[in-house]
């Protein structure tokens, strides 16, 4: 609300603004050639800091801007020297400025925020006034109460395109206008000054308009025509200072109805553009939603195969690990133990049958450290019988009692069965060597579209949810587009819970 107020204060600062400046710069150079001028530009300098130090406040207050009062000018040496003190005065130039803006930029922006919440409330207040007031919406003709319930929504429309466009000039006018009244007196965090070039084009747009402006009133005023160089130069200026897409499609809007009110009012044409606009709004803003929602999906997917590359990358060095200290090593002796029956066969026999007996173990150890590898990799009672057999073996061979239920009437698709089966596995490994559980519940449920895992045991809780293990898991199900939750509080037990996507 605030910035709808200082948006329509132009319209009483733009006034006064005008017609300090006028009678200032008629003043001075008629006495120019006199000592009166140096009262005249003392007093000019006056009234322009009154003014602009009432500007300060009012921005202060209703833009929530801190702006530091403006310097007074220093007094010069001897009659003449005050005079030349005020031209030197940077502030007196740049509260010129300023105030030159109020006329050019804030007071046109009143006149169409005005306008179109005069045109706003209208329109809301059709179901009532149509009854007594013959009124036409552009060429409609409202006279009945279903036409004016019609356009009434139009209004609320226009309200809240006021605010979008009140928001958007106190925006612009805060990093724009603002810093010529300023001299703060801190930094305001988060404010900056407009960049030089974008402050080159606002004075040259100033310049433009205070010439025309001239111009227009020694030609004896008359019809404004200013108008449209100011309009059309505004809007330039606009497009550039602003970066949103919502200002830019407010400072057209205010344009439009600019061009309406200097063509002489009449049927409010602008209406139908203006809902166009914001039907551009909604629909850019909409596209807008989609993408970013695109682009965070594109980051998920690039964690997750990020994570199910690194979980593959760490399978395999295990796997590697395992063969070298195992069932390699095993081969190996087993291959000098042969070596040596060799050997021997010929002259101690005995020797030899025993060294051949040993290397007889030798494989049996090897096929075994080979079969739990392969069991490790993709166990084949999983392949052969499914994902409940394979979670009963698991808990078979468990040290801690565990309580399997399962629902899976249909099989889910491999790789997600596979994931279930290794989710289950690593859970109760944690949940018999460190948590320290005397129970453990496993419950896996077939949903439409999902399968769910559910390990709890009782243990003493407090798990790292970072750890090595579980960021494995966890990087193992968000592969797959799932979701892994851990819940784990001291001496609470934990319940990890695996939520994998599973189209039917």
């Amino acid at each position: 609300m605030r910035v709808v107020l200082f948006a329509l204060s132009g319209l009483v600062s733009g006034a006064v603004a005008f017609g300090l400046l006028l009678a200032g710069w008629i003043a001075l150079p008629l006495l120019a050639v006199t000592p009166l001028v140096v009262p005249a530009l003392v007093a000019f300098r006056s009234a322009v800091g009154g003014l602009g130090r009432g500007e300060a406040e009012l921005a202060a207050r209703l833009l929530e801007t801190e702006v530091g009062r403006p310097r007074l000018t220093s007094g010069g040496s001897g009659y003449w020297g005050r005079g030349r003190a005020v031209l030197a005065d940077a502030a007196f130039w740049r509260e010129q400025a300023y105030l030159l803006l109020r006329i050019v930029v804030a007071w046109p922006a009143g006149v169409v925020l005005a306008s179109l919440i005069g045109a706003s409330l209208w329109l809301i207040g059709l179901p009532v006034s149509y009854r007594f007031v013959n009124d036409d919406v552009g060429s409609w003709h409202v006279d009945t109460l279903q036409e004016a319930l019609l356009v009434a929504p139009i209004g609320v429309i226009g309200l809240v395109l006021s605010f979008l466009v009140a928001r958007g000039f106190a925006s612009a006018w805060r990093r724009g206008a603002v810093p010529l009244l300023a001299f703060p007196s801190r930094a305001v965090e988060g404010e900056a000054g407009p960049p030089p070039g974008l402050r080159m084009h606002m004075y040259v747009t100033a310049l433009v308009d205070a010439i025309v402006l001239v111009v227009w009133a020694a030609a004896g005023f008359g019809s404004f025509w200013p108008g449209w160089v100011i309009i059309a130069t505004g809007l330039v200026l606009a497009l550039r200072a602003l970066h949103s897409l919502r200002g830019r499609l407010a400072a057209i809007g205010v344009f439009l109805v600019l061009v309406w009110a200097l063509a002489g009012g009449g049927s409010f044409w602008p209406i139908w553009p203006l809902i166009a606009l914001g039907i551009v709004y909604a629909v850019l803003l909409i596209v807008r939603r989609d993408r970013d929602v695109l682009e965070e999906r594109i980051d998920v997917l690039e964690t997750t195969r990020a994570g199910a590359v690194d979980v593959q990358e760490s399978e395999l060095r295990r796997i590697e690990r395992d063969l070298h200290d195992g069932a390699q090593a095993r081969l190996v002796a087993l291959g000098m133990n042969l070596g040596m029956a060799e050997q021997k066969l010929a002259d101690d026999p005995e020797t030899a049958r025993d060294l051949v007996a040993e290397a007889r173990v030798g494989v049996q150890e090897a096929l075994r450290e080979l079969r739990d590898l392969a069991r490790g990799i993709h166990p084949p009672v999983l392949a052969d019988r499914g994902l409940e057999a394979a979670i009963s073996a698991l808990a078979h061979l468990s040290a801690v009692p565990v309580a399997v239920e399962a629902n899976v009437p249909d099989r889910p698709p491999a790789a997600v069965e596979t994931a279930a089966y290794f989710v289950a596995a690593e859970a109760m490994t944690n949940a018999a060597k460190h948590a320290g559980a005397s129970r453990i519940s496993v419950t896996v449920e077939r949903e439409p579209s999902t399968l769910v895992v559910v390990v709890a045991d009782d243990g003493r809780g407090g798990a790292d949810a970072t750890g090595s293990g579980l960021t494995g898991l966890r990087h193992r199900v968000e592969a797959l587009d799932g979701r892994l939750t851990i819940v784990s509080p001291a001496g609470g037990g934990t319940t990890l819970r695996a939520e994998l996507p599973c189209a039917s």
